[in-house]
């Protein structure tokens, strides 16, 4: 099963924007999802201060400020 990652901040819009996203993603395909703080950890805040929100599939980086819902499945069901 894929890991859905998403990077993000407080006070965020963008990153509420993708958090709907991810949402409706969920009711459609099965995935295990994680929300990280960046501004808990300084390393992920050096890498990714600027670029939030962040969402990584199984580790790596698949989008950065807004997420599309249709390309998101479409790459969560090339990897099953």
């Amino acid at each position: 099963m894929a890991l859905v990652t998403l990077y993000t901040r407080q006070g965020c819009c963008l990153c509420d924007d993708a958090k709907l996203v991810l949402a409706e993603a969920r009711r459609r395909s099965v995935f295990e999802y994680q929300e990280v703080d960046i501004d808990a950890d300084p390393d992920l805040r050096r890498k990714y201060n600027d670029e939030v929100p962040v969402i990584a599939i199984d580790g790596a980086k698949a989008f950065k400020y807004r997420v599309d819902l249709k390309d998101l499945l479409r790459r969560l069901a090339a990897r099953r």
